[in-house]
């Protein structure tokens, strides 16, 4: 018998704020869990222990009939995410979705490989920077695109807070040239993981986002793509948008 998949939110239709898929029509499935603690992670109900109380287990079966709810059943990219939804076993329901014309699209750091990656419609790796306060462990996130198998599109997408972070994701980008780069500010005020509180630093994280245009076009680095967190301009830091 399949795992139940640990739910933190359900979520949609909506659009993906960030990354390759910026501004495209999705349904969130966000997975509460994750292997990491990132120093301004925005999504702490989905990853800190103390809201595992909030977390859901449901079958594969369910969470598709939710997202049907929420499509009005009719097929959409459906964004798997978290936390880190690669803890999760999520192959029956990309299968069962898939059947029905909804594609998959999934972002992981990058420290857990699933052979099920291969089975996504979009894989976007997001190694985490100095500024986290986290490591890297570079044979997972190689063991991760040898999982991908080349099928599933893939992006990386780093989010940004200094130089040392900007200079980390420039050795990435150089090492995989193949794979389209995705650079966005950090959202770096992470209120507490509540309903209505959307406050964010709105001047700290535009000052962020010109100065890492200018660094591109000043360093000739030329393709990679700077972009917003679009959902969080919209919406600060509220759940379930």
């Amino acid at each position: 018998m399949t795992k139940p998949i640990r739910i933190s939110e359900i979520f949609g239709p909506t659009i993906q704020g960030e990354g390759a898929l910026i501004g495209q029509p999705t349904v969130f499935v966000r997975t509460g869990g994750c292997d990491y603690r990132c120093s301004w992670c925005d999504t702490l109900h989905a990853v800190d222990t103390q809201y595992r109380h909030d977390w859901k287990p449901m079958s594969a079966t369910d969470i598709f009939a939710q997202i049907e709810v929420l499509s009005g059943g009719k097929p959409l990219m459906v964004s798997l995410s978290g936390g880190n939804p690669a803890i999760q076993p999520f192959q029956s329901l990309i299968k069962m979705g898939q059947k029905k014309g909804y594609r998959f699209a999934l972002e992981t750091q990058g420290s857990i490989a699933k052979d099920w990656f291969a089975d996504l419609d979009v894989l976007t790796l997001s190694p985490k920077p100095p500024s986290s306060k986290m490591d890297t462990d570079w044979d997972a996130f190689d063991a991760c695109l040898k999982a991908a198998d080349g099928k599933p599109e893939i992006a990386l997408k780093f989010v940004i807070m200094d130089d040392a972070d900007y200079t980390y994701a420039r050795m990435c980008a150089e090492k995989h040239p193949d794979i389209p780069t995705y650079i966005q500010p950090v959202n770096h005020t992470p209120p507490p993981a509540t309903d209505d509180n959307a406050h964010i630093d709105i001047d700290g994280i535009m000052d962020r986002m010109l100065w890492l245009v200018e660094k591109v076009t000043q360093d000739q680095w030329y393709d990679v793509r700077v972009l917003p967190q679009l959902h969080v301009l919209l919406w600060g830091n509220k759940k379930g948008v």
